[in-house]
């Protein structure tokens, strides 16, 4: 028996259920949680999010937030997230490109708000086409 994982957004409950392992990107780089791993809450970075349980892995993208580890159960609050098949791969690339364009320009331009804009739309493109791979489902 794994960890209760709880992962949740300002919209609703992503996720929760008893998992083996979740990997995901702190601000300090990619944090793997096994149980019985030692309390810590840290800052999270725009990235993936990876879910094992029986040998599965399901994969999401996901925004700023934080992850709370306790005795319990880790907790994991996001701005978003989502699974591959949720993801408008049009509206992420028109995103990527209205960043792009925002960067090129410079002038007048919020460069921390510009390149975070980038960074989220190229990591929900990747994360979608993980779903074009052999992404097993686990309960959702």
């Amino acid at each position: 028996m794994g960890f209760k994982l709880e992962i949740v957004t300002p919209e609703r409950a992503f996720f929760s259920d008893e998992v083996d392992m979740v990997i995901l990107r702190g601000i300090d780089g990619d944090l793997a949680i096994l149980k019985n791993r030692a309390p810590i809450i840290t800052p999270l970075s725009i990235g993936k999010i990876r879910i094992k349980k029986d040998g599965k892995e399901r994969v999401a993208s996901v925004s700023e937030g934080y992850v709370s580890v306790t005795k319990e159960k880790t907790t994991v609050i996001t701005d978003s997230a989502e699974w591959p098949e949720e993801i408008d791969v049009e509206r992420a690339k028109r995103a990527k490109e209205r960043a792009e364009k925002r960067l090129s320009q410079r002038e007048g331009v919020d460069i921390l708000r510009a390149e975070a804009s980038l960074r989220r739309a190229i990591n929900r493109l990747e994360v979608a086409n993980l779903i074009k791979n052999n992404n097993e489902n686990i309960n959702q």
